[in-house]
């Protein structure tokens, strides 16, 4: 199972039964250091194997299979940045300004940052839409920002 989530967590893409791949680019020793060790660890067996292809396009098809993984995964990220935006005008049209609910806030915020930092650490190739997320992420901060000015402004006032 520890082989299996490592396998996930690094953006690896499942071939078949068993069978997984992760781009041939040095970013990529490491991981495949770890699974060799948990493999070892478990006195279990693995193969590693560098694939090239038989056919002209299967390099292709390969780092297609894997730039799709990642715009998938990028763009569950942004619909997640989006329904944030939509809380946060929620709270603003409710006018729920709280310490409280913003420190809530402030949590999904950070969650968000380090959900971008793994999604980044494993798109390895460097798939288009890194560049929209990114930008997903800093209107989340932005919106947030302005969000814990109007709690601050709220509380600092005599009716707040």
């Amino acid at each position: 199972m520890a082989l299996w989530r490592e396998l996930r967590r690094s953006g690896a893409i499942p071939l078949g039964q068993a069978v997984w791949a992760v781009p041939d680019l040095p970013a990529v020793r490491p991981l495949l250091e770890r699974l060799t060790g948990l493999v070892e660890s478990a006195h279990g067996t693995l193969l590693l194997l560098a694939a090239k292809g038989l056919a002209d396009g299967d390099v292709a098809r390969l780092e297609q299979l894997y730039s799709a993984a990642r715009e998938e995964e990028w763009a569950e990220f942004d619909s997640d940045c989006g329904k944030y935006l939509a809380e946060l005008d929620k709270e603003e049209r409710l006018g729920k300004y709280t310490l409280a609910e913003l420190e809530e806030e402030e949590q999904s915020l950070d969650r968000r940052r380090r959900w971008y930092r793994e999604l980044r650490s494993r798109d390895l190739l460097g798939t288009p839409a890194t560049t929209e997320s990114a930008t997903a992420l800093k209107l989340c901060e932005e919106r947030f920002e302005t969000y814990a000015d109007h709690v601050y402004a709220a509380l600092s006032s005599p009716t707040g």
